[in-house]
């Protein structure tokens, strides 16, 4: 008879029980810049984008509280400018992440290449060049929650 377990490749590693705190907030812009290309693809394509999650949901005449789906809306990040061109700010929370020394917005071509430019910065976020500035918008998002004197 053969032990399966010495086929297998045994190591001495746990499990983390936590994510280190800029992998969270990287996974966090991920999720939304995600929604963006979704939201731009469906744009393109002509169709609405709601995406659904669960919410309690309390009926008014029995007081119990019951899961369902309902549509989030998504506000989009992108506008026409003063000039006409098409702009993309990144977000993170409600603060707009500086994207480069002054510069809060991406200039993109036309729409049809709306999508492409989110999937870019999706690839830089992954890549964590914008850590700095999403430690920068997290600071300045929990400083807005703090207790004034």
């Amino acid at each position: 008879m053969t032990n399966i377990l010495s086929t297998l490749k045994i190591t001495a590693a746990a499990k983390p029980r936590t994510q280190p705190e800029i992998i969270r907030r990287r996974d966090k812009l991920l999720r939304r810049l995600v929604e963006q290309r979704e939201l731009a693809s469906a744009n393109l394509a002509g169709r609405q984008y709601a995406p659904l999650r669960l919410r309690a949901i309390k009926d008014a005449y029995t007081g119990v509280s019951a899961l369902k789906e309902v549509p989030i809306r998504v506000k989009q990040w992108w506008w026409t400018g003063e000039q006409g061109e098409l702009l993309l700010s990144v977000r993170y929370g409600s603060k707009v992440l500086e994207l480069a020394k002054g510069k809060c917005a991406v200039a993109v071509p036309d729409t049809k290449s709306l999508p492409n430019v989110i999937e870019s910065l999706i690839a830089a976020v992954k890549e964590g060049e914008l850590d700095m500035q999403i430690q920068s918008a997290s600071k300045r998002l929990r400083d807005g929650f703090k207790k004034m004197p």
